[in-house]
């Protein structure tokens, strides 16, 4: 007879879409406050090619390794690639030696989302 315990997996925190179509209705001051936060993040120049760099990249994550061409030096890509995870723009997982990045599908809906003008009547 064993002694271990299985543990249920845990699902990842769904990405909750920040807020309707801006054409929708006037944001909350909660809502403007995330939003702008996040096209804060997006931007400077060298964040915006590290975000298009993960989030185009085959199998939809990226090695640091594989994105650090950008103009600017290690320590800056770290420095930009913490600030997009602070945004909530992508999450990451430590393998070995490297990080790994990835955007989740529920960031690029939502951010989809915000811009999509709302349906004509």
């Amino acid at each position: 007879m064993s002694n271990v315990n299985v543990l249920p997996l845990l699902e990842p925190e769904a990405v909750v879409p920040c807020c309707p179509p801006l054409t929708e209705r006037p944001l909350t001051a909660e809502e403007a406050e995330r939003t702008a936060t996040m096209f804060k993040a997006l931007g400077d120049p060298v964040r915006l090619r590290l975000f298009s760099a993960v989030a185009s990249h085959e199998g939809g994550e990226a090695c640091v390794c594989d994105i650090s061409d950008v103009g600017v030096s290690q320590p800056t890509v770290s420095h930009h690639l913490k600030k997009l995870k602070e945004a909530g723009l992508l999450s990451s997982e430590r393998r070995g030696t490297w990080v790994y990045y990835r955007v989740e599908p529920a960031v690029l809906t939502a951010m989809a989302q915000l811009l999509t003008r709302a349906a004509s009547v």
